[in-house]
């Protein structure tokens, strides 16, 4: 068994859709980045990729390369999932943590472990999206972006 890691952190923009584990959330604004900016999956990614000591999503969809512009997360989450299966890895579980201020997240958290989980190959109840605030604190608390947390267990 192997346990990965994953950070990411996005800032707000504006004219920018808001996705948060694939799924799009309404609000003002939106992450800036060079993808979708999913912060969530993006977090997930790197915890997987980092289980397997395989790099992490900067290595492996920089964003110096044009095809990743704007590029859905999802379904390069997906092709992280392929490359774990390609070197013989399967997902035990994933739990993560979205920390932002604004907006409200709760009635979008099934959505998000859906499309995850979807992405993953696995079932739902192998993955567990959660969300806080920090209490106004911070560049989160102060409405600056958004950041995410993920570990994983891989066999």
């Amino acid at each position: 068994m192997r346990i990965g890691h994953g950070y990411d952190v996005h800032k707000f923009a504006e004219n920018r859709k808001l996705i948060l584990g694939g799924t799009e959330i309404p609000y003002e604004f939106g992450l800036l980045g060079h993808s979708d900016a999913d912060v969530l999956v993006h977090a997930v990614m790197d915890s997987l990729l980092g289980a397997t000591a395989l790099g992490d999503i900067g290595k492996h969809f920089p964003d110096t390369d044009e095809r990743y512009k704007g590029a859905d997360s999802i379904a390069l989450l997906k092709e992280v999932c392929r490359i774990l299966d390609e070197n013989g890895y399967k997902i035990g579980n994933i739990d993560s943590t979205v920390i932002a201020q604004k907006p409200k997240l709760k009635d979008y958290i099934y959505a998000m472990r859906e499309n995850i989980a979807n992405a993953c190959g696995i079932d739902i109840s192998q993955v567990s999206v959660k969300a806080t605030t920090e209490e106004k604190l911070g560049f989160t608390g102060r409405l600056e972006g958004i950041s995410a947390h993920a570990v994983c267990i891989i066999e």
